[in-house]
């Protein structure tokens, strides 16, 4: 038969050699295996090597002072019963050995029942805390545990959240994450119908599919109808099964809302159908927690809906408008594009969104026009594709996203305009001979004989007249030469000499207008490649216009810098100024704006000329103007080598 106390160390601390000799015999009598010290040091030194089961010491160690090394032991080894040998026993005695800590006493005279009573009670008051603690420190694991694995799920439910927008699948873990957390035999998810005012589930766990698929429980006299109107979990723990008002019989049920601000649109349950365990508090804070998953993934899965609903119709609209889209990001690549831009710049069948558009974007009026460091100069452009088409081509930053580009097929427009061009042409080159013969014979009436004062004015008039429309006339065919390409010799010259010499043609109209004209220009220029005279009449042009409209004394700048091989020119005036709905038409063909007096000379083909000059130095031309404060016209021409 096997010794319970076989292994069993007890340190024996007594000086006496007589009642150690006893004590040594009794307890090796019972199995247990007995160390003999009479040192106060090696016993603690014993003790902390082999840590015995129980120290067996007298009150007269240390000259009486055996209940302070008790006290050390105890305070030293806490798990180690201590027995007192006490000499006599007193009360007094009594109460400082339990206030210690001491587990059990011994008086003499010694019998071996009191010995071994003693000795068994200690050490089994150990064995019962010690398997206490172990049974806690089981207990407190499993429900550590328990609460690792519910935030393990909870972790693994909120990363599905975020990685998936199908609403079903997560919606079937989070039910199913319910079941298993609050040990439920069943579970479901119950969203309202609008339009039948009822509930139906939307994901289960442990139901019939069938059941599933035609549940509808109405909201009226429910527990789950009571959650809706509510806002608040409700709890059910019955003895016996009843169908308490959810189509169903149960024992035990949780029923929590699903809530949007202040609306609840569904309820998230959990019931056991056969077993009787209720459910706690902390099965509700679980549920409200999951039903928080699930508003968070139905409002994702809405949210996603809603924008591909919508990109759906933004790609839908953009097939269908006939203008090119494209749309670059703030990193440089294209983030959408319309077949209509595919088509015009060549990009079928190439998937080129994510790219960077330089990869993509071949043509140099394009890269030109979304290139950052010129962006400042103008945001239009025209293209000429492969097919001979003509896009008007508009850059427009959107805040947040990046550029858009749109192209508009404007090759329509451009064969109208050279119709008109080629018919205003051939009229002005078949008026020049009546208009000379008109002019020659108002000039030989005088010359035939006498005319009075009215008839000298008479005459007076048809000269004003006929030297008008041969302003028209000539402008005319200057415009027609140069939108025909007629005249497209260009050489190297000083534009500051040109510039010079186009002023000066009008400082008798300055002084009469008490007028200042300041030229300020970067030094040096290098030279420019061109047509000295179309530039000439360019700055004649622009000259006329700012003296014309400006208001007497008032001061027409020309200024210019240079900038990435191309001269940036700007000729502003403190005029009348022009109204924000003629600016889109001002370099339109006779095209005058509205607040022009038409008192003041003007055939309204100034501006289409200057137009005309610049883009036939391949530049470009724009207007900024305030009514009552004065225009600015800025022109970029490029510096090539002749």
């Amino acid at each position: 038969m096997n010794n319970p106390n076989k292994d069993q160390t007890i340190l024996v601390l007594i000086t006496d050699p007589q009642i150690t000799y006893l004590l040594e015999r009794v307890l090796q009598s019972a199995g247990f295996t007995v160390v003999i010290q009479s040192d106060v040091e090696a016993a603690f030194h014993y003790a902390e090597e082999n840590h015995p089961a129980l120290i067996v010491l007298s009150e007269t160690l240390n000259q009486g002072k055996g209940l302070e090394v008790a006290g050390k032991f105890i305070h030293q080894f806490p798990a180690i019963p201590i027995v007192l040998l006490v000499q006599k026993d007193t009360p007094e005695l009594l109460k400082k050995a339990l206030r210690l800590g001491v587990s059990d006493y011994l008086c003499l005279p010694l019998r071996t029942e009191d010995i071994l009573s003693s000795v068994q009670e200690s050490l089994n008051k150990v064995r019962q805390s010690r398997d206490w603690v172990l049974l806690e420190a089981r207990r407190a694991t499993d429900r550590l545990r328990r609460r690792v694995d519910e935030l393990e799920t909870l972790a693994r439910l909120g990363q599905s959240i975020t990685s998936s927008l199908n609403s079903d699948e997560v919606l079937s873990a989070i039910v199913e994450a319910a079941v298993e957390l609050t040990g439920a035999e069943e579970g479901s998810l119950l969203l309202l119908d609008e339009e039948s005012g009822e509930l139906y589930m939307r994901a289960a766990k442990n139901f019939q599919e069938d059941f599933v698929r035609t549940f509808r429980l109405p909201i009226q006299d429910t527990l789950a109808g009571s959650v809706l109107r509510t806002a608040q979990p409700v709890v059910l723990d019955e003895s016996t099964p009843q169908k308490i008002k959810t189509s169903y019989l149960v024992h035990a049920l949780i029923y929590v809302p699903l809530k949007v601000q202040d609306r609840v649109f569904g309820v998230l349950g959990v019931d056991n159908r056969h077993s009787r365990l209720p459910f706690h508090k902390r099965d509700i804070n679980l549920l409200s927690t999951l039903a928080e998953y699930a508003v968070i993934a139905l409002q994702n899965a809405r949210l996603f809906d809603e924008t591909q609903a919508e990109r759906n119709k933004l790609e839908t609209i953009l097939k269908k408008i006939q203008d090119g889209v494209i749309v670059i990001g703030q990193n440089r690549e294209i983030i959408l594009i319309n077949q209509v831009a595919e088509a015009a710049l060549g990009l079928h069948h190439m998937n080129v969104i994510g790219k960077p558009y330089r990869e993509v974007i071949s043509q140099p009026e394009l890269l030109e026009l979304l290139d950052t460091s010129t962006r400042s100069l103008s945001n239009r452009t025209e293209l000429v594709v492969e097919d001979g088409r003509v896009f008007g081509a508009q850059r427009t930053p959107i805040p947040d996203v990046g550029t858009a580009l749109t192209l508009h097929d404007i090759t329509y427009l451009k064969k109208l305009d050279r119709i008109k061009s080629e018919f205003v042409s051939t009229v002005s080159h078949d008026l020049r001979s009546p208009l000379t013969a008109i002019l020659g014979y108002a000039e030989l009436i005088e010359r035939a004989g006498p005319v009075n004062e009215l008839q000298q004015e008479f005459i007076r008039r048809v000269q004003t007249s006929v030297q008008n429309i041969t302003h028209l006339v000539d402008d005319l065919v200057n415009l027609g030469r140069i939108e025909a390409g007629f005249d497209t010799r260009k050489e190297t010259f000083d534009l500051r000499q040109i510039l010079d010499l186009a002023a000066d043609n009008f400082r008798k109209a300055l002084a009469r207008k008490g007028n200042t004209l300041e030229i300020k220009l970067p030094s040096p220029m290098p030279p420019f490649y061109g047509n000295p005279v179309q530039i000439r009449q360019m700055f004649e042009h622009l000259i006329d216009n700012a003296i014309k409209y400006s208001q007497p004394g008032g001061k027409i700048e020309i200024y210019g810098e240079m900038e990435q091989n191309q001269i940036i020119l700007q000729i502003k005036d403190e005029g009348i100024g022009i109204p924000s709905v003629d600016l889109p038409f001002i370099f339109d063909k006779f095209y005058r704006a509205s607040n022009v007096n038409s008192e003041v000379a003007g055939t309204g083909l100034g501006l289409a000329i200057v137009r005309s000059i610049v883009e036939s130095h391949e530049g470009r031309i724009w207007v900024e103007s305030t009514v009552g404060q004065g225009t600015t016209f800025t022109i970029v021409l490029p510096i090539v080598e002749g």
